[in-house]
């Protein structure tokens, strides 16, 4: 299959922005709980904040806004981490015309500068001083910064203050003015490769995104009759975690905030806040199973665990061959047992997830086909979607109940995937971005009649469904002619416990080879099971485990797995692995998480030559 579309759900805006659900729901049910805040945003209780509650504070914040001489239609720049401040901030902004421009809180004062130059932003919001140092190392170069606000310096009181004398018809008459084609955003890509582009994102790009998603999704949201409550973690910054924020505060969805993604913070937000969904990236799935399965291991129910896990996925595989028309389901035994293990197993691990999770969303990167078994058969079913800055998010996603996993699902309503000649998928629909800012040149190279030539490849099956295979950038060819796409090899190397990320390379050498990370909470456990004790002023140095032999060989097992999925001329033929994750704050992950290839072959040019000097 070519190309496959489906017909709108819902009808495009004809009027207005995103700040009019504000108001809007604050008239219609102001006693909703719309948000729920904690008052230190690193913990402390849960306290909702009703939809009456967020509409003043926002009317408060947008007429000290406009005090401080913002007007509409300006570039204005948040760089925080995801708090409840972002979320206020963003409304007020809209409120008055403003333009959001997303900084992600660990960039550099270098990526700072383009993007607040490239946009011509004339006020900045950032979380503390250190924010705000990094701003002012780039100011000089930046002639229409007027406004350094500090969130922890409490610029939202001080605002407020200062905009009691503005009358609340100006913001409205402002608010008023906005239409669905008016830029909500400037939102970067994440640079993998050369600078960031600005994405210019519209009212009616983000209101189409959240409004078809709601009405095609929104049974999956809470058990009925219960009011459907979502923690907000991604980075507001990147466009998930901004769709998320206008999704929930659009659906009426109660929205709650943590900063860290870290499992150490994550977890036990998650377990406060207890949402009836999530939102999230593979990563997160990722780490939930791999602390389910060490916590097995220490106390000695490892073989129950796999067990268990085995049962989950055969579970899921029978129920996802139904629902194709290819089986009966489950039969009586699979049922019993599975029934067995929910209370043993499945139950705890829910329970991470605050235990009121059913459904969930994944996205940012590809979810391994066995993990969403796996949650499918312990009781939580992920539905993958595949989109990018330029979609708005999500343009394909999972029809309800009819999960395929392996695949991103089919084109949203209302939109459709194209597969070109050469593999490329390009995308069409209301969600497609509006442009590059001040880049035509580059505009014109992705947009074609209306149509996004997304830079990924994949595949249509036979029902619509859409399976990416990589990037058409990252394909590998090595000095013998031989291309390959090293996603299919870094998954699979990945799905190994101890192993945290890979970089597959061999463009232009004799054959593929592999940069392969630990996750250090997986090594210290593997280690600890083991007897193994780095002794010495090296204790706590990681590059000190990667020597170990038995580590090696167990790393090697995932290599000869992974390898056992391709042909030999494209199999990982040598490896190495470092002593440190890769990680956004060093400049070799995106905020997203995902691998800046052409950084890590810089910083790793000695080890990658290393692994060719045989």
């Amino acid at each position: 299959m070519r190309e496959y579309s489906l017909p709108h759900l819902v009808e495009a805006p004809r009027s207005g922005g995103l700040a009019d659900s504000v108001y809007q729901v604050a008239e219609s049910d102001p006693k909703l709980a719309q948000l729920a805040r904690r008052g230190d945003p690193d913990g402390g209780e849960w306290v909702q904040v009703t939809a009456a509650e967020f509409r003043d504070e926002v009317l408060a914040l947008a007429k000290g806004l406009l005090a401080g001489g913002i007007q509409f239609g300006d570039p204005v720049a948040v760089m925080s981490r995801t708090r409840y401040e972002w979320t206020l901030f963003s409304y007020a902004l809209w409120s008055i015309g403003a333009q959001v421009v997303p900084v992600y809180p660990t960039s550099s004062a270098e990526q700072v500068g383009w993007i607040l130059s490239d946009a011509g932003v004339v006020a900045i919001v950032v979380e503390h001083e250190d924010h705000a140092m990094t701003v002012g190392a780039v100011c000089n170069s930046l002639p229409l910064l007027r406004r350094i606000w500090q969130l922890d310096d409490a610029c939202v009181q001080r605002l407020a203050e200062q905009g009691r004398n503005i009358p609340d018809t100006l913001v409205h008459r402002h608010r008023q003015a906005v239409g669905p084609n008016s830029t909500a955003t400037i939102t970067y890509t994440s640079g993998t490769t050369g600078r960031p582009r600005g994405c210019v994102i519209t009212h009616a790009n983000l209101a189409a995104e959240c409004d078809t998603l709601f009405a095609g999704w929104n049974e999956l949201l809470a058990e009925r009759g219960e009011q459907p409550t979502l923690l907000a973690f991604l980075p507001l910054s990147h466009v998930y975690g901004l769709m998320v924020q206008v999704f929930c505060m659009r659906g009426g969805v109660t929205l709650g905030h943590q900063p860290d993604l870290a499992p150490a913070s994550l977890l036990p937000a998650l377990a406060s806040f207890r949402p009836t969904f999530v939102f999230a990236v593979p990563y997160i799935f990722e780490k939930i199973y791999r602390r389910a399965r060490q916590a097995a291991e220490e106390s000695g129910r490892q073989d129950l665990f796999d067990r268990a896990v085995d049962i989950a996925v055969r579970y899921a595989e029978a129920v996802e061959r139904r629902h194709m028309g290819l089986g009966p389901g489950p039969g009586p035994w699979l049922r019993a047992v599975h029934a067995v293990f929910d209370r043993m197993v499945y139950g705890r691990l829910r329970s991470v997830l605050g235990g009121r999770v059913r459904y969930a969303v994944s996205g940012g990167s590809t979810l391994r086909r066995e993990l969403g078994l796996l949650f499918a058969g312990a009781g939580i079913t992920i539905y993958e979607g595949y989109g990018l800055t330029e979609t708005t998010a999500a343009v394909t996603g999972q029809p309800v109940g009819f999960v395929r996993f392996g695949t991103v699902g089919r084109p949203l309503p209302g939109c459709a995937v194209h597969i070109a000649r050469d593999g490329e998928v390009w995308v069409y629909g209301d969600v497609v971005f509006a442009g590059y800012h001040r880049n035509p040149a580059a505009t014109e190279a992705v947009l074609r009649d209306g149509w996004f030539a997304t830079g990924d490849v994949g595949y249509l099956d036979d029902d619509g469904y859409l399976v990416i295979t990589g990037r058409k950038k990252d394909i590998i060819i090595t000095s013998g002619g031989k291309s390959t796409s090293p996603q299919v090899l870094e998954e699979r190397i990945r799905a190994h416990a101890l192993v945290s990320q890979c970089l597959v390379v061999g463009d232009n050498r004799p054959y593929i080879a592999a940069l392969i990370t630990l996750d250090p909470e997986a090594l210290e456990h593997w280690l600890r099971l083991r007897g193994k004790h780095m002794s010495g002023p090296s204790s706590h140095d990681p590059s000190q485990a990667v020597l170990d032999e038995e580590l090696r060989t167990e790393i090697q097992r995932a290599v000869t797995a992974a390898n056992s999925a391709v042909s030999r001329a494209e199999s990982v033929r040598a490896f190495r692995i470092l002593p440190f994750e890769f990680s956004a704050a060093d400049g070799l992950l995106t905020p997203s998480l995902k691998l800046r290839r052409g950084a890590i072959v810089q910083a790793y040019a000695q080890d990658i030559e290393d692994l060719y000097a045989f």
